[in-house]
């Protein structure tokens, strides 16, 4: 598919909350350094080539940006780059970032935040990108186990005016449903892809679509490479057919399934790569037939 004139205002928009972002965003997890994010042995990515990618995707009509605090490689913070490439930030731009695990200043993984502790990286989220509150804020879940304490210490946050919306990630059914007792939900998001489906992520798809709630995926064109990003090597016959008749990428046509599961879906692929970049938003003209989409949908399920 042609890359000449890439726009993420052709997938359409959805609301988070009161805000109103293109279904095409941006996630800076990988944006740091090259190679497996969150890796101690890759190169970083050249500064000012980050700043330059995240100035075009603003340039390209992306206003989500998808970040945290413990996005960060031994020389560059995802949170640092955006303040410097972006701010000061427009009015249409939305940054959402998430909370619950923690890093220690050498990378190292430290134990996830108590409910006490939210308000900490919360804070640290909001120096890191020079602002004054966040527009959205997910709380990670850490397992299965209830999450009612940590999103009520957000809840509390957000009525004191430091986080405008909360959201949830990694999250199952039961937990959204504890969480939407406490406070309103604008967004989910989950592991999801090609193949790469938890049997209830389905449901919290769903659900999220019945409700209004955004469905954030991660990991939608890296699937089962995760931090290391989308082995290239081992794509489907199917998904690669489907690439060629579009004259596109397989990374295009992830994105561009991962679009048509419902109009509440929204895609943050992310890259340091200005090329992959525009490649990514492009994808979001990419109109798959109702064949296509079935037989990618198929992929990874089990038989019968």
């Amino acid at each position: 598919m042609t890359l000449e004139t890439p726009d993420a205002a052709a997938a359409g928009t959805w609301q988070l909350g009161d805000l109103t972002v293109n279904r095409i965003g941006f996630g800076a997890m990988r944006l740091t350094q090259n190679g497996a994010a969150f890796s101690d042995d890759r190169g970083p990515h050249d500064r000012n080539r980050a700043i330059s990618v995240l100035r075009r995707a603003i340039e390209l009509g992306v206003n989500h940006i998808d970040t945290a605090a413990f996005y960060f490689s031994p020389l560059r913070s995802a949170n640092e780059l955006i303040n410097r490439a972006l701010a000061p930030y427009g009015d249409d731009l939305v940054i959402t970032t998430k909370v619950g695990p923690g890093r220690g200043p050498s990378g190292d993984w430290q134990e996830w935040a108590r409910p006490e502790q939210l308000r900490g990286q919360v804070q640290e989220n909001i120096r890191q990108l020079g602002l004054d509150h966040l527009d959205v804020v997910n709380l990670r879940a850490n397992g299965p186990a209830p999450i009612g304490e940590q999103f009520g210490a957000l809840a509390e946050l957000r009525k004191e005016g430091l986080v405008r919306h909360l959201g949830l990630s990694n999250v199952r059914p039961d937990q959204l449903a504890e969480a939407r007792a406490i406070a309103p939900v604008v967004c989910v998001q989950n592991r999801y892809g090609i193949g790469e489906r938890r049997g209830d992520c389905e449901d919290v798809l769903r659900t999220c679509g019945e409700l209004g709630i955004a469905f954030v995926p991660f990991y939608a064109i890296a699937a089962g490479g995760r931090e290391a990003g989308a082995d290239l090597t081992a794509e489907h016959e199917v998904l690669l057919d489907i690439a060629r008749a579009h004259d596109a990428s397989p990374a295009q046509v992830r994105l561009a399934w991962t679009l048509r599961r419902g109009p509440h879906v929204l895609a943050i692929p992310g890259t340091g790569n200005p090329a992959h970049l525009e490649a990514n938003v492009a994808a979001g003209a990419l109109r798959l037939t109702d064949d296509e989409a079935g037989r990618l949908t198929a992929l990874g399920q089990p038989a019968g």
